[in-house]
């Protein structure tokens, strides 16, 4: 079943609305963003967030300290690197990763080959930072994989209106979506449930689908 991680979370609120309905992971922001809080606010949240949810940090070109702190403080279970972090810094940190890449040619994707993490994550490039720009890169691009697809983790520009057609295309072992469940730039319960509900939706319709 494709899973779900819904980032970007400042509130307890939609902390749990995002728990409740299904998320599989929740992202915290680190990174400079209009998402980002503090590690204190951090610690506060990852305290509603359930055990089988695990917790995410973002970072962007993090010292080692700051994963560290975060990692021990925030009781994260995944560290995110979105920015220039080459393979021996997250290696060296050890800690269990995520590692995003900004796509726009079929070049990008093949860096990702370069890095030993958990999981890839293919997102669409920033445009006032790093991430988070709400737009859709093309799938296209990753027609043909040597990365697993059970390691792949999609993001960019997701929302319930085109997360059926991702998952159906991509088939990646996971969906990420900020802006998609926003209103007026704060997270909505209503669309966190609507995107939840369509993934798993979608799960269940290709399970049905006839072998061919």
């Amino acid at each position: 079943m494709t899973k779900v991680k819904i980032c970007g979370l400042k509130e307890k609120e939609h902390v749990l609305c995002a728990a409740n309905a299904g998320a599989d992971f929740i992202g915290f922001m680190f990174a400079p963003s209009r998402r980002k809080i503090s590690l204190e606010k951090a610690q506060e949240l990852s305290n509603y967030v359930p055990k089988h949810v695990k917790k995410v940090g973002i970072f962007v070109n993090p010292t080692e300290q700051e994963v560290k702190e975060a990692f021990n403080l925030a009781k994260l279970d995944y560290v995110q690197y979105h920015g220039d972090e080459d393979p021996a810094f997250i290696e060296t940190l050890g800690f269990p990763s995520i590692k995003a890449f900004s796509i726009r040619t079929r070049e990008d994707i093949e860096k990702a080959s370069k890095y030993n993490v958990d999981y890839y994550l293919f997102d669409a490039p920033g445009t006032d930072f790093a991430g988070g720009s709400g737009k859709v890169f093309d799938w296209s691009l990753l027609d043909e994989l040597s990365i697993p697809r059970e390691k792949i983790i999609l993001a960019g520009g997701l929302k319930a209106e085109n997360v059926q057609q991702a998952i159906q295309q991509v088939r990646p072992y996971g969906v990420d979506v900020s802006s998609g469940v926003e209103r007026n730039g704060t997270k909505s319960c209503e669309l966190i449930r609507e995107f939840i509900q369509t993934v798993i939706s979608t799960d269940y319709n290709i399970i049905k689908e006839p072998l061919t």
